[in-house]
């Protein structure tokens, strides 16, 4: 055994590996490699960040925009107290057949304006996509 000991440390072929032209190219290789791939990440997830912290105000702007839009979609409580204190005080004057039997509701005939809906369609669309990046950003992070 220490025969076979002496000739392998006597050996060219052990003080020889790793310096031949491929070894030092691969070795190169990886080094820039490593480098690149480092320099690649840092970046993107800088980027990420930036996307995540540019979607969570955006959403929650939108989210207090659409908040502030949601009476559009539906008639004014105010409207409907009107009608009633009108239909109570004609009642009080004695002027029964003009304030009516039927309690009138004015909410029944109303429906939210064109411009109104697509403004609320447009302003959720935005909201979704918003939250959309952001989840892909998450998940950019996290893989």
């Amino acid at each position: 055994m220490k025969e076979v000991l002496e000739v392998l440390k006597d050996s060219t072929i052990a003080s020889n590996t790793g310096k031949d032209e491929q070894s030092h190219f691969w070795r190169v290789y990886k080094r820039v490699a490593e480098e690149h791939d480092n320099e690649f990440l840092d970046r993107y997830t800088s980027d990420m960040n930036i996307l995540l912290i540019f979607s969570g105000l955006f959403s929650a702007v939108s989210t207090s925009f659409i908040v502030a839009m949601e009476s559009n979609l539906s008639p004014d409580p105010s409207d409907t107290t009107n009608a009633l204190l009108k239909q109570l005080v004609q009642i009080g004057l004695g002027n029964l057949t003009e304030a009516g039997s039927a309690p009138v509701d004015p909410a029944s005939g109303w429906s939210p304006t064109a411009p109104t809906l697509w403004i609320q369609t447009i302003a959720y669309g935005s909201l979704s996509m918003s939250l959309l990046a952001a989840f892909g950003a998450v998940l950019g992070m996290q893989w």
